[in-house]
């Protein structure tokens, strides 16, 4: 069904990951391999997402999606950023730029990205951070645009169905990067995933997208067992050939251990699976809530996460990833989407009742 409707051969999605490692190249190759690639747009100005598209679309003609960040309201609170910017200033000594003593100017785009989305003729969009509103999901069915979102959650689960989103991604805890948690405020869920799907997939009606800690098709298996009706994966194509993360973000994930992750909330004042490192666990013993909500905190520390990957100092980096990631390996894009399939059989078939 979700294959049909999505118009992929594989119940794949390649998780459309912000900041960079999703270029036109990897969602290009999943896409061609059948299954399905996400752009990461949440950062991109309006320009940016048109011109990465202009470039998918000249790598291939199969169906992509794009994801979205859902806007957030914040409060600025004046003397938490300028005690944070004090802070972030010992940083930004080690690493020889501009300290930095004033508040950022921020700017919501994503009315204008949603509007060159939609412009590029895009037909599969998703969402993160937050609910699509039923206006929002009703203007994009008018477009004939499928509505992806994700929840964290069966309460929230329940609640983008009300919406009338088409599919629910339904992200555990074992997920890298940010959570999608809307709901559940400070007290926020960290249900694993294969406890999760099964409990979205009896509460809702409409298919159901299995994310976090699926690396293989043994992981991908297991989820389309417990109801899932696809998978989506992230941390998996980090390390492909045409992933654009960083190298040493690469050589770290290759190189992981399972106990080497943790959830965070410094490096972007919202709550995301990273590695640890001493920028991660200095600020979380110094700052400790004092933190920014997200995404100031995501600008406040953006130079020195920038101007550390530039010199390739890791323990400044913000290095997202799933708790699986020691499962990592390198290959191409097409290859890891033979792979997953080739193993989901090889499970299937190896089942102890047959």
């Amino acid at each position: 069904m979700i294959c049909s409707m999505l118009n992929i051969k594989y119940p794949i999605i390649q998780a459309g990951m912000a900041g960079g490692p999703t270029t036109p190249e990897l969602i290009a190759e999943v896409s061609e391999a059948g299954a399905l690639g996400t752009l990461g747009a949440g950062y991109l100005a309006p320009q940016q997402i048109k011109s990465a598209l202009e470039s998918i679309q000249k790598l291939t003609r199969s169906p992509i999606a794009v994801n979205l960040f859902l806007p957030e309201t914040t409060d600025m609170d004046k003397d938490t950023i300028l005690a944070m910017q004090q802070q972030l200033n010992t940083y930004r000594k080690k690493l020889g730029i501009p300290e930095v003593h004033n508040i950022p100017k921020t700017e919501n785009l994503f009315a204008k990205q949603l509007a060159t989305v939609i412009e590029a003729g895009v037909k599969i969009v998703s969402f993160t951070f937050d609910a699509p509103s039923k206006r929002l999901v009703e203007k994009l069915h008018a477009s004939e645009i499928i509505v992806i979102a994700t929840a964290t959650s069966v309460e929230e689960a329940i609640h983008l169905e009300s919406n009338g989103v088409d599919l629910i991604v339904a992200q555990g805890a074992e997920a890298g990067g940010h959570r999608g948690a809307f709901l559940s405020g400070g007290s926020e869920s960290m249900i694993g995933t294969m406890a999760l799907i099964p409990q979205v997939v009896d509460a809702v009606s409409c298919p159901v997208v299995a994310a976090g800690g699926i690396m293989d098709g043994r992981g991908m298996a297991a989820a389309l067992t417990l109801g899932a009706s696809a998978v989506q994966l992230g941390t998996a194509f980090l390390t492909v050939k045409e992933s654009g993360a960083n190298s040493i973000h690469k050589e770290t994930i290759l190189t992981s251990r399972d106990t080497d992750t943790k959830i965070t909330r410094v490096f972007s004042g919202k709550s995301a699976r990273g590695f640890k490192n001493e920028m991660m666990i200095d600020l979380e013993r110094t700052v400790r809530d004092d933190v920014p909500p997200y995404p100031l905190q995501h600008f406040l520390t953006s130079d020195i996460r920038k101007e550390a990957a530039i010199q390739g100092d890791k323990e400044m980096m913000s290095m997202w990833a799933g708790q699986a990631s020691s499962l990592a390996r390198e290959s191409y894009a097409s290859e890891l989407v033979r792979s997953l399939v080739d193993q989901c059989d090889t499970a299937f078939q190896k089942a102890p009742w047959r």
